[in-house]
């Protein structure tokens, strides 16, 4: 049985002096107060006063090329999406269903972009970038990821760093995902790129726009309804008129869903869940609670990923943290799970 504070996820309020009881098939059979729980003769309880329980954490923009599910799964990630990577080393990574003692992957393969555009020239020049140049050759593209059993797609619009595809080529890759029953996620950081990226009918942004978006640019966002990955600290210049905060702030007010990811490996970042996204998360006015939704139910229900309910339910395979202390407060706790279930299998125990 586990003992410590409890979040069971969701809108819950948290219990100060809660436990979660778990069956041997890992599946969790009673939640709440420690006190209405009539645990079984000899079942022993961990944590305690002090210790924090929580639903598993879900990464959904990683590049798991600058890190591996080992660390990930260390960090205290019970499921990550990798959004860009060569197509058999992302296979290498993919979960399709939850390992004993590991995280659980979905991948996107290559980024989709123009001939020589991002990230072909730079850190993704082996094998990272798949280059459309017509309708027809999205059309081929998608069906040799389809068949290679991807979870999504991504688009990479970047013009800063080469050519981007023309929105006939974006719409072709978009529908031939959508045909083969794949979302499709976008790297757009600036206004005309986020309304190239809405014109041909993504489901996702991948990053928070790093350039400030205007009034109306986030009405047309809020009303296509599709969520964007955070990414705030990736992007954040350290100071309050930073235009990924702002961006961040306003989505928040106008109901635009932010789910939690950090882009690993960007500079400062590392496997595992990253307490100062979190709090940037906090801060854009989704509050501590509102964050960690952000990286469970947001997260876990990402396109591609699978598994993750972000809740910690009775009669539902556990799916948890025990974490020895309260991770508000201690940022780094996230990387000392006392005891870790990833779809009812236990990963980490004491001892």
């Amino acid at each position: 049985m586990l003992l410590g504070s409890l979040w069971l996820g969701g809108d819950a309020l948290p219990v100060l002096d809660g436990a979660v009881l778990v069956d041997a098939s890992g599946k969790v059979i009673a939640a709440g107060p420690a006190a209405s729980i009539d645990a079984p003769v000899g079942v022993r309880g961990i944590g305690g006063p002090g210790s924090w329980i929580g639903p598993g954490m879900v990464h959904a923009h990683v590049h798991l090329a600058f890190g591996t599910p080992a660390e990930a799964l260390r960090g205290g990630l019970v499921g990550v999406r990798d959004l860009g990577a060569p197509t058999t080393r992302a296979l290498d990574w993919q979960t399709r269903t939850p390992r004993q003692g590991a995280t659980d992957v979905s991948v996107a393969g290559p980024l989709l972009t123009a001939p020589g555009g991002y990230p072909s020239k730079g850190w993704g020049a082996q094998g990272f970038a798949a280059f459309v140049d017509s309708p027809a050759a999205a059309r081929q593209i998608l069906e040799s990821l389809a068949r290679d059993g991807v979870d999504l797609v991504k688009v990479a619009l970047e013009p800063s760093a080469g050519d981007v595809p023309t929105l006939g080529q974006l719409r072709a890759v978009v529908d031939a995902a959508h045909a083969a029953g794949l979302a499709v996620t976008a790297h757009a950081l600036n206004r005309d790129m986020v309304h190239l990226a809405l014109d041909a009918g993504v489901d996702e942004l991948a990053h928070t726009p790093t350039q400030r978006l205007r009034p109306a640019d986030i009405e047309r966002l809020a009303k296509s309804g599709i969520p964007v990955v955070s990414t705030i600290e990736t992007h954040y210049s350290g100071t309050p008129t930073s235009p990924v905060l702002i961006n961040a702030a306003a989505f928040v007010a106008a109901g635009i869903p932010l789910i939690y990811g950090t882009d690993l490996g960007n500079a400062g970042t590392s496997p595992g869940v990253d307490g100062r996204e979190l709090q940037r998360l906090a801060d854009a006015g989704l509050g501590w609670f509102g964050a960690l939704r952000a990286a469970t139910q947001g997260s876990g229900r990402a396109a591609g990923m699978r598994n993750h309910p972000g809740v910690i339910a009775v009669g539902a395979p556990a799916e948890l943290l025990l974490l020895p202390a309260d991770p508000q407060q201690d940022k780094k706790s996230w990387s000392r799970a006392t005891a870790m279930y990833v779809a009812g299998r236990v990963v980490t125990q004491p001892g």
